[in-house]
């Protein structure tokens, strides 16, 4: 298929053209205007609302304060048990709950660097998968539309 705005020939599939950031279904180009980066508790409204949300795509800032969200209620958690006695149950809750956004997080950041979250499965290859995927996490993100849709730092001009 090829895109109808730039005529760039798309993945089958997909929802918006890599190149001019089109969106395939409606025709529609992505442009748009620099928005203020998201703030600690946005980032944690923003996981939890995209709970099973594994598409479009996720700034550094989101990424990272998502991270810092759990390592931080992680670690306050573990205190609290360990404090006062009781067993890994708080913690072990508060994984579970964190598991599924924290995995949608990462593939939407990867998709921000037009990756795939299938990637995220390099975290199982031990010490280089972790090296490799924090690097991505780390690189600016696309500054125009990619395969995975508009840039999520511009908002669309009204």
């Amino acid at each position: 298929m090829n895109c109808p705005t730039c005529g760039n020939e798309t993945e089958s599939g997909a929802q918006f053209c890599g190149i001019c950031g089109t969106d395939l279904a409606s025709g529609k180009i992505a442009v748009g205007s620099e928005q203020p980066m998201v703030s600690f508790g946005e980032s944690i409204g923003r996981g939890f609302s995209n709970y099973f949300n594994f598409s479009g795509r996720a700034t550094r800032a989101e990424n990272w304060w998502w991270v810092l969200f759990t390592i931080v209620s992680l670690m306050a958690l573990t205190i609290i048990e360990t404090v006062s006695g009781l067993p890994n149950v708080l913690s072990g809750i508060f994984r579970l709950a964190t598991l599924i956004p924290s995995l949608a997080v990462g593939a939407r950041r990867l998709h921000d660097i037009n990756k795939s979250g299938w990637w995220l499965l390099l975290m199982f290859a031990i010490l280089i998968g972790w090296i490799i995927l924090i690097v991505w996490a780390i690189k600016q993100g696309d500054r125009e539309p990619n395969k995975y849709g508009p840039d999520p730092r511009t908002r669309p001009h009204s």
